[in-house]
């Protein structure tokens, strides 16, 4: 039977475990004094010295620096700055698309170490796949003259719904990957902890840490590619469903009657709005004999540059319609405080943009509507790395993923022979999540 003494010393841990993650929060924002440090902790001096003294030893935090104040001038001192060490780790993230693959080498700000991109075709499948993230992972590993044991964890993005509680791909409209436990394989593969989620979520997690809206606790990021998803940020957390199948919205059906899409129903939002869809629609309109300078071939790209062409600028304002109806339902179902659009359809521009919002605004309610920003993202091709070390920075600035995060970083100062004791308390932090602990302990040694 546990002892009161047990529950002190567990309580004790975790308070102090939660006041490091606080600290290492406050400095993955910007540098601070200690005595900023306390008093936005609401701590004492004596205690943030401690948590500071016990990051420094864990190579996770640094000093250098002064900062003047109307107390240094006084007294003549200034205080010593603190940042976060943002080479203590590093993060893989690939992000792999319907017809790309990219893997970023980040460092624990998510910046950009080294970066490399090919063109691949997703329906190739795993195996082809996993040989592909193997190399570029060793290319950008190699290019920032970076050792595995420095990183902390791999996140990938995908194209598809993520079963959340088992880490694998629901995706049948993807050949050869519906049901692959992606983050496993790839894990054991690559020798290193790996987390996978689908794209949208990911697309979301990027705005609300790094976008135009950053920290809006209530926020919606659609997708608008091959495929059209939604992330969904709620009370400041991502919303993923049950099973993590929340945010489909390119599977609505907005018109009972219409076409059958992806999703194998009538009339879904993907059936009118996807990129697969508009080539055909635009060529059919162009047999028509719609008025448009497009050459007799043409490609996305075509329509993307053309958006004062008749046959264009009209099929942009009836897939912004669509799009209009179903964000308005989100919504009439959310009340989020922010809309954004990412993707590459949103190289249509301001037409696109403009009947989206003049589509949504009259199906909203007011309450829904007022003061709802729809705008494009700011991200660009980047987001979905971004998301992906959003992801990862959630997964280790946890008390479950801090001691992971520890360890790397001593590895990494052992490398570099700036080895310290580890402090005690790192060792009394709580468990790691079960899909977080899975990762950890499914990547033995790998091929990198």
């Amino acid at each position: 039977m546990p002892q009161p003494t047990d529950h002190v010393a567990f309580d004790q841990a975790a308070i102090r475990s939660r006041h490091l993650l606080q600290l290492l929060s406050r400095l993955w924002a910007g540098d601070l004094a200690r005595v900023d440090l306390a008093r936005e902790l609401h701590l004492s001096r004596s205690a943030v010295s401690s948590l500071v003294n016990e990051l420094l030893a864990a190579q996770l935090v640094l000093e250098g620096g002064v900062r003047a104040d109307q107390a240094a001038s006084q007294t003549g001192r200034r205080a010593t700055l603190l940042s976060l060490n943002a080479q203590a780790a590093y993060l893989l993230a690939v992000d792999l698309g319907a017809s790309h693959l990219r893997v970023d080498l980040l460092d624990l700000r998510c910046q950009p170490q080294a970066s490399r991109q090919i063109p691949h075709d997703v329906s190739a499948g795993p195996q082809n796949t996993y040989a592909h993230i193997t190399e570029l992972s060793r290319a950008v590993l190699r290019e920032a003259g970076i050792s595995k044991a420095q990183v902390a964890l791999v996140g990938v993005s995908v194209p598809g719904p993520v079963d959340f509680g088992t880490g694998k791909v629901m995706a049948q409209h993807i050949p050869g990957w519906h049901k692959v436990a992606v983050a496993s394989e790839l894990s054991a593969l690559l020798g290193l902890p790996t987390l996978v989620e689908n794209d949208a979520n990911l697309g979301v997690l990027a705005e609300h840490r790094f976008g135009a809206h950053q920290g809006q606790p209530d926020l919606i990021y659609v997708k608008l590619a091959t495929g059209i998803g939604a992330g969904i940020i709620c009370g400041g957390q991502l919303y993923r469903g049950s099973r993590g199948g929340a945010g489909e919205i390119g599977h609505i059906a907005i018109n009972e009657q219409g076409p059958v899409g992806r999703s194998g129903g009538p009339g879904s939002l993907e059936s009118y709005v996807a990129a697969q869809v508009l080539l055909p629609l635009a060529a059919e309109r162009r047999a028509a004999g719609e008025a448009t300078r497009l050459p007799e071939r043409f490609t996305l790209s075509d329509l993307f540059a053309s958006p004062d062409d008749v046959l264009v600028r009209g099929l942009w304002r009836e897939v912004g319609h669509h799009l209009g109806v179903a964000i308005s339902t989100a919504l009439n179902l959310f009340n989020p405080g922010a809309v954004v659009l990412g993707g590459r359809l949103t190289q249509a521009g301001d037409g696109l943009l403009s009947a989206v919002r003049e589509s949504a605004a009259p199906r909203t309610m007011q309450i829904n509507h007022t003061g709802v920003c729809i705008d494009y993202s700011e991200l660009g091709a980047d987001v979905s790395v971004l998301g992906v070390g959003a992801m990862l920075l959630g997964e280790l600035l946890t008390p479950r993923g801090l001691r992971h995060l520890t360890q790397v970083s001593r590895q990494d100062a052992v490398h570099s022979g700036q080895a310290s004791r580890a402090p005690p308390e790192m060792t009394q932090l709580a468990r790691l999540t079960p899909h977080f602990s899975e990762a950890l302990s499914a990547s033995p040694k790998g091929v990198l």
